[in-house]
């Protein structure tokens, strides 16, 4: 039987196919998952500092701004020339920015007190908004928000620098997922600086983040949110029983109207959580020990995580977190992709952030135990 001879070029051909089938998996996945939407945002407000992060992410290409609404003129002058923004992102007010553009989301960088009324601008035309922490000043803000949300059907976040922490998504993961210490006795968070005065915070943020009635409170509010979001989140979004707190005036010459000091302590069912808020720490400050049953788990800063058991104290590899910023979360969000259930910025959890924010003013001012 004569065996017909294959030539070198049908060999290189049958072996490009078989190339192209091994590979075709990786293509149509290639093809099937295009790059991350860029988001077009609208900015309210310029008085909260936090609105650098946005304006490097414009700078940087990672975000659209489609407008900005602001009716102090020489914030509006210092912002343009910092970051080189043309006159026509610049609107007198969020109604008069929403009259010409139409964009994924409102960012919210004003007065937390403010905050609703961005939402009642947005929600009716179905725009979600993202908001800096804290949500509200009280309940009855939070409550409103909620209940603007739901009727619209539109997302409202609330933007945390820890959540975007991969250490902190890492403590989350070990003990809910993992189970790596078993169940949670003791939280302790330790938030803050020397003050926001003291690290040179501008005129226009210190102006509200030291009133009690823009921002709530002083470093209570300030940095007893981080706390109270962590704790909760950890907890499954499980509120507290009972709030308790005290806070100090150690500065009145610098902030004389609001506390600088405050220590909250959260009482759960079979858990406690201490929440040490203050602009008088040596240095700045964002750290989270988590005490389980068989071991502890200590977040020290962004980047470095140790574990600790009876016999062992070991830094441990931290593994990247699912999203490190928060615009490629609020993209998915937005798009269906990912639901915010009970995490870091969803509403549910600022909700009860804001109850526990309101109880502990209310117990360091009346000197007693709150029950939730």
């Amino acid at each position: 039987m004569n065996v017909p001879s294959v030539s070198r070029y049908t060999i290189r051909k049958i072996k490009a196919v078989a190339v192209l089938l091994l590979l075709s998996p990786l293509l149509l996945t290639a093809f099937a998952c295009p790059a991350q939407k860029i988001l077009r945002v609208g900015v309210a407000g310029l008085t909260h500092d936090h609105v650098h992060n946005i304006m490097r992410q414009f700078k940087k290409g990672e975000v659209i701004i489609a407008g900005i609404a602001e009716a102090d003129e020489q914030l509006v002058t210092r912002y343009k020339k910092t970051y080189q923004l043309p006159d026509s992102l610049f609107f007198k007010s969020l109604p008069a920015l929403l009259e010409h553009v139409r964009p994924d989301a409102v960012l919210a960088y004003n007065s937390i007190i403010e905050h609703l009324g961005v939402v009642e601008i947005c929600a009716p035309k179905g725009i979600s908004v993202m908001v800096e922490k804290p949500l509200a000043t009280t309940v009855k803000d939070a409550e409103r928000i909620a209940a603007l949300a739901r009727q619209y059907h539109i997302h409202v976040l609330t933007n945390y620098e820890t959540t975007w922490y991969n250490t902190n998504q890492q403590i989350n993961d070990m003990v809910n997922t993992e189970h790596a210490v078993g169940e949670v006795r003791k939280m302790i968070v330790h938030d803050g600086h020397q003050g926001p005065k003291e690290i040179g915070c501008s005129q226009d943020f210190l102006s509200w983040l030291t009133d009690p009635v823009k921002n709530g409170g002083g470093a209570i509010r300030d940095f007893g949110c981080y706390g109270a979001n962590l704790m909760t989140w950890l907890m499954k979004g499980k509120a507290p029983v009972s709030v308790t707190a005290i806070t100090h005036h150690i500065k009145p010459s610098i902030y004389p109207k609001v506390d600088d000091d405050a220590t909250i302590l959260l009482e759960y069912a079979d858990a406690t959580g201490i929440i040490e808020a203050s602009w008088n720490w040596p240095f700045s400050i964002k750290d989270w020990e988590v005490f389980g049953v068989s071991g502890y788990l200590h977040a020290l800063n962004d980047k470095d995580l140790v574990q600790r058991s009876k016999r062992s104290y070991d830094s441990i590899a931290v593994r990247p977190a699912a999203y490190q910023d928060n615009l490629p979360y609020l993209a998915d969000v937005l798009s269906g992709k990912t639901d915010p259930g009970n995490d870091c910025s969803s509403l549910e959890n600022n909700l009860i952030v804001v109850r526990i924010l309101a109880a502990a003013s209310k117990s360091a001012a009346e000197g007693k135990k709150i029950v939730l």
